[in-house]
């Protein structure tokens, strides 16, 4: 089985060791996310629901990349600084399945991400 790295130019850059994603046969791995802004390039921290759609937005990047979209997600993992940001991270995150037809998810609250930042969310998706 090919395994083959998968970058977005729109994503950000991994700032350690590792690729932005991976793909092994029709499984994508996804690196964790990290809220910076395509357009602007920054790191997003004091709006959670700002950070939270740049994060999503990453991985919808990252997805186009290698052929897919959010309908091809099936399991997520969101890391949060503060579980008091749940509920609009929440409601950013549902906003990018129209359908309704989420992927299996974890939601867990971490002592401290990379760079300050108050979110960060990796994916694996099944690509047709």
């Amino acid at each position: 089985m090919e395994i083959k790295k998968i970058h977005s130019e729109k994503a950000p850059a991994a700032v350690g060791p590792y690729v932005q994603a991976k793909q092994a046969g029709g499984m994508l791995f996804i690196s964790g996310q990290l809220p910076v802004e395509y357009e602007s390039g920054e790191l997003i921290i004091e709006d959670i629901s700002r950070a939270a759609k740049a994060s999503m937005e990453n991985i919808g990047f990252i997805l186009e990349a290698a052929g897919g979209n959010f309908k091809d997600l099936i399991k997520c993992n969101i890391y949060l600084v503060d579980m008091s940001d749940f509920a609009e991270v929440n409601e950013v995150y549902a906003s990018f399945f129209s359908d309704g037809e989420y992927p299996a998810r974890a939601c867990v609250a971490v002592k401290e991400l990379p760079k300050g930042a108050r979110v960060e969310i990796e994916a694996i998706a099944a690509i047709k």
